[in-house]
C-alpha cells in the first residue's frame, strides 16, 4: 500500500485525532468528514478499536503499512514492552528528530528536507528519512541549507522542544540525548491495542 498523500485534515477528522499533533484540524469541525459526519455514530468492535489506534499512529508518522509493520517486528525483538519500544523506534527516525528539532513544521516537511539532502548526521549527509538514530548522534543542517526561508520560519515558530533532544542555536544542530520516556510521546495513544492488533 502506497503512502497516504491526501488531505491530512480530512484523515484527522475521520480518526478523531490530530495527526499533526497541534489540534488545529479538529478545532472548527471536530466530527467526521462528509454529509453525515455529524450524525454518524458507530460502536467499534475490538478489532475496529485496534485498527483505529494503529491508524492514528501510522498516519501521524506518515508511514506505509509495510514500513509500520517492519518497525513493529523490530520492536518485539528488543527487551522491555513491545508497545513502548515501538513508539521509541518511531521517534528515533531521522525525519521525526528533524521535526522535533524544529527544522520543519510537519513530519511531511521534515521528510522532504531529509530527502533533498538538507540534513546531516554526525557531519555526513543522510537523505534517508527512515534512518534510525542512536542516542548521542548530532543532527544538523548542511551549510548551504541554513539560509532557506522555510527552515528559518519553522525555527522561529518552534516554541519548545522535547527533553530527549538538546538544541544549539548557534550551530543550528540538535543532539539526540537519550531515548524518549513514554510520558513524552503520544500520551493519548493506547499502544497495547496496536500490540494486540499485530498479535492476532
Amino acid at each position: 500500500m502506497a503512502r497516504y498523500t491526501g488531505p491530512v485534515w480530512k484523515k484527522s477528522r475521520r480518526l478523531g485525532f490530530s495527526t499533526l499533533e497541534n489540534g488545529k484540524e479538529l478545532q472548527r469541525r471536530p466530527f467526521a468528514p462528509g454529509q453525515h459526519g455529524q450524525k454518524r455514530t458507530r460502536k467499534l468492535s475490538n478489532y475496529g478499536l485496534q485498527l483505529h489506534e494503529k491508524q492514528k499512529v501510522r498516519f501521524t508518522y506518515g508511514l506505509t503499512e509495510k514500513q509500520f509493520k517492519r518497525i513493529f517486528k523490530d520492536a518485539t525483538k528488543l527487551q522491555g514492552k513491545a508497545g513502548e519500544n515501538f513508539l521509541y523506534l518511531l521517534e528515533s527516525r531521522l525525519d521525526s528528530i528533524a521535526y522535533r528539532a524544529g527544522f520543519a513544521t510537519t513530519r511531511r516537511q521534515a521528510r522532504q528536507l531529509v530527502n533533498h539532502g538538507h540534513i546531516t548526521v554526525d557531519g555526513k549527509k543522510v537523505d534517508i528519512p527512515s534512518y534510525r538514530l542512536k542516542p548521542g548522534q548530532v543532527i544538523s543542517l548542511r551549510e548551504k541549507s541554513r539560509g532557506l526561508q522555510i527552515i528559518k520560519d519553522s525555527l522561529e515558530a518552534t516554541a519548545s522542544r522535547k527533553e530527549f533532544v538538546t538544541f544549539d542555536e548557534n550551530k543550528l544542530e540538535i543532539t539526540y540525548v537519550r531515548l524518549p520516556e513514554r510520558s513524552e510521546i503520544m500520551t493519548d495513544i493506547a499502544e497495547n491495542l496496536i500490540v494486540e492488533f499485530y498479535s492476532r
